[in-house]
């Protein structure tokens, strides 16, 4: 379990605890251990899903299936889908807003174009933007900021941008190129976006961008922290894959320990500390940025991963024989503490229902009726608190 302290004279003691003391407040952090893997497949049909989309707490998703030319939704972690209301067309990314509200979903090949549902998928609308083959596409945490990449292995196209919802799309300064996979932060201001073999990022939300290719790798697919800082690729070199993560933005890489076969698909919570890679019968998850990975070995040509924003929730989309799978882990927020106007409690959104509490003694807690604000730029769920004069305690429980 983990307890914040807030003493007025900076001194507290929990016995067996590590202790970080910052701004006069005793922190006593538990400690996270690797979550074991229990897949279990949804009803959803059994089709060529490509790519999968989540909310922050993993409730709400979104699949597309190019071939059958369908896109599916589900608004309680995949116990049951809908079949959307869209054109019959090759569906091939899908993304979603931190509150699954709002999706963007891209298609290429017979028939391209974006479209928006700012109605979890229950309608969609189509955007006004070039015909491209668009290959992916990725989501601000607020639904207002987009940004969809063209071209994918066969064709050239463009890197083009919205700030509100898709209703309008500007082309950004970027190459015609291979474009096959771009990430977000939550604010929707750093990018990165993959050619098959160089890689873009911007920190303007694509009025600018930079090269920043590394020499003789081929990328095939990436995903973001929350803040933009953390990021996990799948890249071959010199004929072989590799995971590599970034803690600086991608300005420097390194090779993880994964010994993986073919990457189509990563994933990442909001902290960049639970990543998933998904390929060939295999399901690769790091609950530490990367450093280790377990594996799974369930059967599938799995092609689409997403996860909740704690990285508790995950869900898989398999291409043969198709279907969709979930995981589910008990969630070990951290709950964290700074001096503002008074005190600000602070934890990554949850897949699971907390509530904050509060004690002076130790012995006795109550719940704190305080509603949390969610910030989108780290989805962090925020309590701000007037400080106390008398010793105080906060914890997070499951209700």
């Amino acid at each position: 379990m983990l307890v914040v302290g807030n003493k007025p004279n900076g001194k507290s003691r929990l016995m067996k605890a590590k202790i970080l003391v910052a701004f006069g407040v005793a922190i006593f952090c538990g400690f996270i251990s690797a979550p074991a893997q229990t897949w279990t497949q949804t009803i959803a049909p059994k089709n060529s899903w490509y790519s999968i989309a989540s909310s922050a707490d993993g409730t709400k998703l979104a699949a597309v299936i190019p071939y059958a030319n369908a896109i599916y939704t589900s608004t309680n972690s995949g116990a049951t889908w809908a079949s959307n209301n869209v054109p019959a067309i090759e569906w091939w990314s899908v993304a979603a807003s931190a509150d699954g509200s709002k999706l963007i979903a891209a298609a290429s090949y017979g028939g391209s174009g974006i479209f928006t549902s700012t109605n979890s998928g229950a309608t969609w609308v189509s955007n006004i933007i070039p015909n491209y083959a668009w290959f992916a596409v990725a989501s601000s945490a607020d639904g207002a900021r987009l940004v969809a990449v063209a071209g994918g292995g066969q064709d050239l196209g463009p890197i083009y941008t919205s700030t509100d919802s898709g209703g309008t799309w500007i082309s950004n300064n970027a190459p015609a190129s291979h474009w096959i996979s771009v990430a977000s932060s939550a604010d929707g201001n750093k990018l990165i976006a993959l050619t098959q073999f160089n890689y873009y990022t911007s920190t303007n939300a694509g009025n600018t961008w930079t090269s920043n290719g590394i020499p003789s790798v081929t990328w095939t697919s990436v995903a973001s922290s929350a803040d933009g800082n953390k990021l996990v690729a799948a890249v071959i070199a010199s004929g072989t894959h590799h995971i590599f993560t970034s803690t600086d933005s991608g300005s420097t890489w390194i090779t993880n320990n994964a010994s993986i076969v073919r990457t189509t698909a990563v994933a990442s919570s909001a902290d960049g500390a639970t990543l998933a890679e998904v390929e060939l019968n295999w399901i690769w998850l790091s609950t530490n940025s990367g450093v280790s990975w377990i594996s799974n070995n369930v059967a599938g040509s799995w092609h689409g991963v997403t996860t909740s924003a704690d990285g508790a929730k995950l869900a898989v989309a398999d291409a043969a024989p198709g279907g969709i799978w979930t995981l589910q882990n008990t969630p070990t927020p951290s709950l964290s503490i700074a001096p503002t106007n008074g005190i600000q409690l602070s934890w990554l959104i949850t897949s699971t229902e907390f509530v904050v509490q509060q004690s002076f003694d130790l012995a006795s807690w109550s719940d704190i009726t305080n509603a949390p604000v969610l910030n989108p730029t780290n989805l962090q769920n925020q309590v701000t608190l007037p400080l106390s004069t008398d010793n105080s305690f906060y914890r997070l429980k499951t209700p």
